[in-house]
C-alpha cells in the first residue's frame, strides 16, 4: 500500500502552486509589456523620410512609393526653419538619422543629423548656438501623451504605437528631408 499524503496537506500545495504561478505571471507581465514597443519589419526598404511641415505630415518611402504616411507634432514655434538653441522650431533641410535611443526620455527617438555645417554658420553668424538633439520620438514617458499641438522643443513627434513601427523600419542613415 503506498502511503497517501492527508486532504489538507494536499490542498495546501496546491494552493502554495497556484500563488507561486500567479507571482510568477506578475512578474513576467511587465517584462513582455517592455518588449513590445520592439518590433520587427520585413517590408521593403526605407529609403527616405519626407517631412512637410506645414501639412502636418511625415511619409516613409522606398524610392517613390509611399510605405507609411503619419500625423506629426513639431516644435512649438513651427513656423521657419531652426536657427538657434531655444527657438522652438523644428529644422528645414536635408538631415539624416544618425542614432537611435531605446532608452529616451520619448517612447523611443531617432537623431536627425542636426546640426549640419551650414546650421552651425548660421547660429555662429547671430552669435548663437545652434543647439541639437533634434529626434523623431513618441510620447514623453513621465508626462504620458501631449494634447497640446507643436509642443515638442523642436522635435518630430508622433503617437507611441507609430514611433514603435517607425524604429522597426528606419535604419540609420536613411535620408530625412524636412520642407516648410
Amino acid at each position: 500500500m503506498v502511503p497517501q499524503k492527508p486532504k489538507g496537506t494536499q490542498n495546501k500545495a496546491i494552493e502554495q502552486m497556484k500563488r507561486r504561478l500567479f507571482l510568477f505571471s506578475a512578474l513576467l507581465a511587465p517584462l513582455a509589456a517592455c518588449s513590445s514597443k520592439f518590433r520587427t519589419y520585413d517590408g521593403p526598404e526605407v529609403t527616405r523620410i519626407v517631412v512637410m511641415k506645414d501639412d502636418r505630415r511625415m511619409y516613409l518611402l522606398n524610392d517613390k512609393d509611399i510605405l507609411r504616411a503619419f500625423d506629426i507634432e513639431l516644435g512649438f514655434a513651427p513656423e521657419g526653419d531652426k536657427q538657434v538653441e531655444g527657438d522652438g522650431k523644428t529644422p528645414e533641410g536635408r538631415y539624416f538619422i544618425d542614432r537611435r535611443n531605446p532608452n529616451s526620455s520619448f517612447h523611443l527617438s531617432l537623431g536627425i543629423s542636426y546640426p549640419n555645417q551650414w546650421d552651425v554658420a548660421e547660429a555662429a553668424a547671430l552669435g548663437e548656438s545652434p543647439g541639437g538633439d533634434i529626434f523623431i520620438h513618441g510620447q514623453p514617458n513621465e508626462l504620458g501623451p501631449q494634447t497640446e499641438e507643436n509642443w515638442t522643443a523642436g522635435c518630430i513627434a508622433v503617437t507611441n504605437r507609430e514611433m514603435e513601427d517607425i524604429y522597426a523600419m528606419v535604419r540609420d542613415g536613411t535620408p530625412i528631408d524636412i520642407f516648410p
